[in-house]
């Protein structure tokens, strides 16, 4: 009898370590890193790569009647799937600014100043670099470091445990939506094909049928969620990067029921696992394959990937604590209560990361493929880089005791 309860008692154990498990913080960063490592993998090895290639490019289409969309997997996950990525990112923007730690302009300064000079700085040494190559084409690249991608960053701080304050996480989550934010502006902006004028009006038409919605009262998410579809499509046709179909619709839905019942909480819940689990590994999977065959390594020092990488790795760490000493020496701004500036020198090379967004940008910036390789390698070695040095770093620095000051230490 004894045995049988001991038997439960270890398979309730093991239960609740993959509740754990799939419930921690780093799992997301952890996912996305077996995703990319196994891109890498299926890319090298001679019997997968063309079965990779293949899949990839493997044409799928949705048609109804007469009306239909044909585009290889690669572009309906990066077109697609990733909308509903950047809908949940619309999301989780809108609750920190409307009830959260983007709601108060206290909270903002500190992260804000820090997220400004952690996009500035990497594109403006990305440009220096690139500015000394024959291809002028690589200016269009600028972006692609500035970003920061926040399930491996927050994955990443989430392994240090106590040794990293909980203040610190949430100057690094407003960092980084603020720094999401801003590479949303720049997609839309800066990464647009040619316009369809007619797509375009469409979409307008959709985006006005959505604000009508939300001030109409209406509180189901099903016609928010079938326009948001409509508007999708014609931002796909329009030339505007469809993905800013997800964070539009995202903004329209309404934040709680007049009950106080959450609207926008509960859709992150329900859109969360999916998103970590398969939308990101999938993306991380279809973009993060490069090939090794012929690569020496001087091809780190290519114009390309050595500009994408030093921005990750020199930039973003440089541009973020300069900003936010500019805000503390000023008196705008105080550190992070039980931090000192190690640990915000740590956190700028954790959001040296940039690899989901860094991919994405890379993606819509050459969509050639003589430029595909390279900004894989860029992302890639860059985002490791920085990953390693962040966490080494908050790993070595001691916490703050009760006595010490933060601003002075």
């Amino acid at each position: 009898m004894q045995k049988s309860t001991d038997t439960e008692t270890g398979e309730l154990g093991l239960v609740d370590g993959v509740v754990r498990f799939i419930n921690h913080e780093a799992t997301a960063g952890f996912v996305l890193a077996v995703a990319a490592i196994a891109a890498v993998i299926a890319d090298n090895i001679g019997a997968l790569a063309p079965l990779y290639d293949s899949l990839l490019t493997t044409p799928i289409t949705v048609q109804i009647g007469t009306i239909g969309l044909s585009k290889p997997l690669i572009l309906w996950v990066n077109d697609g799937l990733m909308a509903v990525f950047f809908f949940l990112v619309g999301l989780e923007i809108k609750r920190e600014v409307m009830e959260g730690h983007l709601s108060s302009a206290d909270q903002l300064v500190l992260p804000g100043f820090a997220a400004v000079g952690g996009m500035v700085v990497p594109a403006a040494i990305y440009l220096y670099i690139v500015s000394h190559s024959s291809d002028t084409e690589l200016v269009r690249g600028w972006a692609i470091p500035a970003a920061t991608d926040i399930a491996f960053a927050l994955g990443a701080l989430a392994l240090l445990g106590t040794r990293a304050p909980l203040t610190l996480k949430i100057f690094l989550l407003t960092l980084a939506t603020l720094d999401d934010l801003g590479a949303i502006v720049i997609i839309a902006l800066f990464y647009t094909e040619n316009v369809s004028l007619m797509s375009l009006i469409l979409a307008l038409g959709a985006v006005l049928m959505l604000a009508l919605l939300n001030l109409s009262g209406v509180r189901r998410v099903a016609p928010y969620l079938f326009v948001g579809v409509c508007m999708w499509v014609f931002v796909l046709k329009s030339g505007v990067h469809a993905t800013l179909a997800g964070v539009i619709l995202a903004f329209a839905v309404p934040l709680k029921e007049p009950s106080g019942t959450p609207i926008v909480e509960k859709l992150e819940h329900g859109l969360h696992p999916y998103v970590v689990w398969a939308i990101l590994p999938l993306f991380a999977f279809a973009n993060a394959g490069v090939s090794f065959a012929g690569l020496s390594m001087t091809a780190m020092l290519e114009a390309l990937p050595l500009a994408i990488a030093a921005g990750l790795t020199v930039g973003k760490p440089v541009g973020i604590v300069a900003m936010a000493m500019i805000a503390v020496g000023l008196g705008l701004a105080k550190l992070p209560a039980g931090t000192r500036w190690a640990h915000i020198v740590g956190v700028a090379f954790l959001a040296g990361i940039g690899f989901t967004m860094s991919l994405f940008i890379g993606m819509l910036a050459f969509e050639a493929d003589e430029h595909s390789k390279a900004v894989r390698l860029g992302v890639i070695a860059g985002s490791l880089i920085s990953a390693v040095i962040g966490f080494l770093i908050l790993r070595l620095t001691r916490p703050v005791t009760e006595e010490a000051s933060p601003n002075l230490k």
